[in-house]
């Protein structure tokens, strides 16, 4: 955790220049803002800003383990994405601060929240009721986010300064427990708020502009979210997930834009990072289409695959959607496509514009949250009708067209089935939705439930027996500055070493 206490260089970098048209004007430095005269209105269009990025660009690696995207023929073997042979130094930047590069930094969550925490410690001091409940919403999305890929985190310690620079780890369990309790309160300072209390408020949240009720319709659905993740180890159905303003429904989902522009480090994250550069280049060669989910979709007539996959900028023998498979390896297969003549994964329906919003949690994964907890009996409704929406919205979200075929053909619902029937058949369209706008959804859903059954494992010959892991390895920085409190979390496996609600 030593690398947390650097938050703050985080914060001068990208976020003194507050938002919108300023927000990356790296020029201005605010005179070097620090903690003791940063503000609420300061803070929050970062925080908002980085966590869109993050969860937009950093989950390739769920991506191709769930059989979303593959590596296209221009690449050689990526190890050990393809042999699930995970290190010490995979995806450190989640825990730390990867790329440094001054302009656009690859932040971690820590640091995120650790500019949140600054926040909410800021708006607790100040009265600003409202900006300390985005605080609270955003540490509950945050730290799920560590505690799915790392079970037990620093968490009560994380913040705490030089007094503990080598923080304990809490349970993922009660971690969970204390962000639920945290969603709650969230609600009831978003109800009561008084707006004017709380400075410049419509400006710098850039993802509601202040209304309190979509607020509140984004906790409800990340309460909701916390408690489906524990749906095999709760003995219980919960109850009062819903606080009244109910869950992000059609044509509501949560998205920022801070001023995306087609100039570089500003445009749109997914945008930026999976289709072109500002000069119009094409800059993601790797990531194409998994020949797995590729063939589901076609194989069922389902025209979603023309919106989150690209057409091959050049086709060979007429085969505009091209896919692969994920670790396949042949040295002497000159044949091989490339990148140019493959799909990739910067569909239109989700690569829209350099300057479009980027999205938080779409109404497609809330509905699809909504139709499991009406099938499992923890909200009210109608779980058929619920699913039905939440497959339309999905064919909307993208600009698909066909759902009411799809719906009457390998998505119809199964009336006549058990409940696990349903559930499954909730989660397998859950799958099919969230390709590339929520790719690591489907690897929680996959150690939760084991939906879907049958996605294929990499053909990499050196994976060794190996299978898709179910957590990532603490960062190699924990075992050289917090030792005595990471080595008290045993030997890690991430074969065998689970996240406490996969059972």
């Amino acid at each position: 955790m030593k690398k947390v206490i650097y938050s703050f260089l985080t914060l001068v970098i990208i976020l003194s220049a507050g938002c919108k048209d300023d927000f990356f004007d790296i020029n201005k430095n605010q005179n070097f803002p620090v903690e003791d005269n940063m503000t609420p209105k300061l803070i929050l269009p970062s925080v908002l800003s980085a966590s869109a990025k993050k969860m937009a660009t950093s989950y390739d690696y769920a991506a191709h383990w769930m059989g979303y995207w593959a590596r296209s023929g221009s690449f050689g073997p990526s190890l050990p994405l393809e042999n699930y042979d995970i290190t010490t130094n995979y995806e450190r930047d989640e825990w730390v601060n990867g790329n440094t590069t001054v302009a656009n930094p690859t932040v971690s969550w820590y640091n995120i929240l650790m500019d949140n925490n600054t926040m909410e410690k800021k708006a607790q001091e100040s009265g600003q009721t409202f900006y300390l409940g985005i605080a609270k919403v955003m540490k509950a999305i945050g730290f799920m986010y560590l505690v799915d890929q790392y079970n037990n985190v620093p968490y009560t310690e994380a913040f705490k300064g030089t007094e503990f620079i080598s923080p304990k780890y809490d349970k993922g369990q009660d971690i969970y427990n204390d962000l639920i309790a945290q969603l709650i309160e969230a609600k009831s300072l978003f109800e009561n708020a008084d707006i004017e209390a709380n400075p410049g408020i419509e400006d710098a949240d850039i993802m509601f502009g202040g209304d309190a009720d979509m607020w509140r319709k984004l906790a409800n659905t990340q309460h909701l979210k916390l408690l489906l993740r524990q749906s095999e180890i709760l003995t219980a159905a919960p109850g009062n997930i819903d606080d009244g303003a109910g869950f992000l429904e059609a044509g509501e989902t949560a998205d920022v834009n801070p001023g995306y522009t087609v100039n570089k480090y500003q445009q749109n994250p997914f945008w930026d990072t999976y289709h072109l550069d500002y000069n119009g280049t094409i800059i993601d060669d790797f990531n194409r289409a998994n020949n797995y989910i590729l063939n589901k979709y076609r194989n069922n007539d389902d025209s979603r695959y023309m919106r989150v996959f690209r057409e091959a900028q050049t086709p060979i023998g007429g085969n505009t959607y091209w896919g692969y498979d994920f670790g396949y390896d042949d040295p002497n297969n000159t044949s091989n496509p490339k990148a140019v003549n493959s799909s990739s994964v910067a569909g239109p329906g989700l690569a829209k514009s350099a300057t479009q919003r980027q999205w938080i949690f779409t109404s497609v994964e809330s509905m699809f949250l909504q139709a499991e907890a009406v099938q499992r009996g923890w909200i009210n409704g109608d779980a058929e009708e619920a699913y039905v929406a939440a497959v339309n919205e999905s064919f909307d979200w993208l600009g698909a067209s066909g759902a009411s075929s799809v719906l009457a053909g390998y998505a119809s619902w199964p009336a006549s089935g058990s409940s696990s029937a349903k559930i499954a058949q909730i989660i397998t369209q859950k799958y099919m939705a969230l390709c590339g706008i929520n790719n690591f959804e489907a690897w929680v859903d996959y150690r939760r439930l084991g939906i879907p059954s049958d996605v294929p494992l990499s053909l990499a010959k050196s994976r060794n027996g190996r299978v898709i892991p179910l957590r990532l390895l603490y960062p190699q920085e924990e075992y050289s500055y917090n030792a005595a409190n990471v080595g008290a979390q045993g030997t890690i496996n991430a074969q065998t070493s689970k996240i406490f609600w996969d059972k």
